[in-house]
């Protein structure tokens, strides 16, 4: 009765998968992303959330946004809070920028709500098209950066320094011992192709500091905390300012090629391409992606965005949606673990950050280094990201230099519509602000 119902569903058969393979896909799958249920409430609580609660909507919204893409899209793709635009919200947004949190809540919501209408309409193809190529992963790859500077950061790895704005961390400290430690323990684990290698780095790095001295021991299930502080909390009125636009354009393009991307490369995997080169379902599939930021954004979420660790489900034979329907049921299982999150600490998941952004930046890779006009502007963008502390800063000199060196070279004509929208907000925003 089940299985044919799960059949009737999914169309197991048509995609040669079974119920069981398609369990331990999405086992398989929860595995490798669930360290986001540890980082996200680290994140949001730094922006001034209350961390129990940004818990409880990390997984309620990751189980939403995967029940949506298995039941509507019928794709093996896992969703949850992106990491590099949790820390954009938290460090860029309310952090360098001043906005409370409940602004930011309000800017993800609208850049939601821009990401679905170009999902419905025709307009996320002519956009996708108008950007050029190297700073589609130019912008990927600067948020790696970034993502990896706060892990060094959080893990005490690099300190500031009064001469040379920074230094090495003292690794005669447990904390920042055990986070260089987390870390190669991870990247280890990787190499060793075991499933799961973050979260159990984080965990086995937890245990060590347990072990030591450096955390306390809180238990390992409770009741959930309440979500009340973070639910339904977005200011939507507060991030209709003119200081907002490029803040929320770079929620959107982030968003929107780190989703392409993530999508195409599973739908390869999963072969849900046709001879014809078209993808099945793929437009349910952005629809399911975008509209999940919107429900976040109520849940008090940052953006949610498709996980690429979803290739691990798809490489242990996950096909359909059911799939993500077992991810998503993990993720509620996982509320009930609240006291084991809550005490992971930050130096445990710097080692995740960090493996993380090497594995973003491998993108690096596919810029085309022949052409300077190209290759100068997407490596400013992924250095100034860091070193302004700013996604969007990082895309705005980015995309300024590109024009700017593109008009100087007599290639002006390279310069899509795309670009010069990216151009105008970006200078905008420093000449008016």
């Amino acid at each position: 009765m089940i299985t044919s119902s799960l059949e009737r569903i999914f169309k197991l058969q048509a995609h040669s998968t079974r119920v069981s393979t398609e369990l331990l896909a999405g086992a398989t799958t929860f595995i490798t992303m669930a360290y986001i249920i540890f980082v996200n409430p680290q994140l949001m609580a730094a922006a001034g959330m209350d961390q129990g609660a940004s818990f409880v909507a990390t997984c309620l919204a990751a189980a939403l946004a995967c029940f949506s893409m298995g039941l509507y899209a019928n794709w093996p793709v896992g969703l949850a809070p992106g990491m590099g635009l949790n820390a954009f919200f938290t460090y860029t947004v309310v952090g360098e920028m001043g906005y409370s949190w409940q602004v930011a809540l309000g800017a993800v919501f609208l850049a939601g709500v821009l990401f679905v209408i170009m999902s419905v309409t025709r307009l996320r193809a002519w956009m996708l098209n108008s950007i050029p190529m190297n700073m589609r992963i130019a912008m990927g790859c600067g948020v790696g950066l970034f993502i990896g500077f706060i892990g060094l950061k959080s893990g005490g790895l690099i300190v500031a320094h009064p001469a040379t704005y920074l230094a090495l961390g003292d690794l005669t400290q447990p904390a920042t011992l055990l986070a260089a430690l987390g870390f190669l323990l991870i990247a280890a684990l990787a190499v060793r192709q075991v499933h799961g290698a973050i979260m159990l780095g984080v965990l086995l790095t937890t245990l060590a500091g347990l072990f030591v001295g450096e955390i306390e021991y809180n238990g390992l299930v409770s009741a959930p905390p309440s979500i009340a502080p973070v639910l339904f909390e977005l200011d939507i009125a507060g991030a209709f300012e003119v200081g907002m636009i490029s803040v929320i354009i770079a929620i959107l393009f982030v968003n929107l090629f780190d989703t392409a991307g993530t999508l195409m490369g599973v739908a390869t995997r999963a072969r849900l391409i046709d001879d014809g080169g078209n993808i099945h379902n793929v437009d349910r599939a952005l629809k399911a992606d975008s509209s999940a930021s919107v429900a976040g954004a109520f849940l008090g979420c940052a953006p949610v965005t498709s996980y690429v660790e979803s290739a691990a489900g798809v490489a242990a034979g996950g096909r359909t949606g059911l799939t993500a329907i077992t991810v998503g049921t993990l993720f509620l299982v996982a509320i009930f673990f609240a006291p084991l999150a809550g005490m992971v600490p930050a130096f445990a998941t710097a080692g995740a950050l960090i493996y993380v952004a090497l594995l973003m930046l491998t993108g690096m890779r596919e810029l085309n280094w022949e052409d300077d006009t190209e290759v100068i502007p997407a490596l400013l963008t992924i250095i100034m990201m860091p070193l302004s502390f700013s996604i969007a800063n990082g895309i705005a000199v980015g995309f300024i230099s590109y024009a700017v060196i593109k008009l100087v070279a007599g290639r002006g004509e390279d310069i899509g519509f795309g670009a010069w929208f990216m151009v105008t907000v970006f200078l905008g925003r420093f000449i008016f602000l």
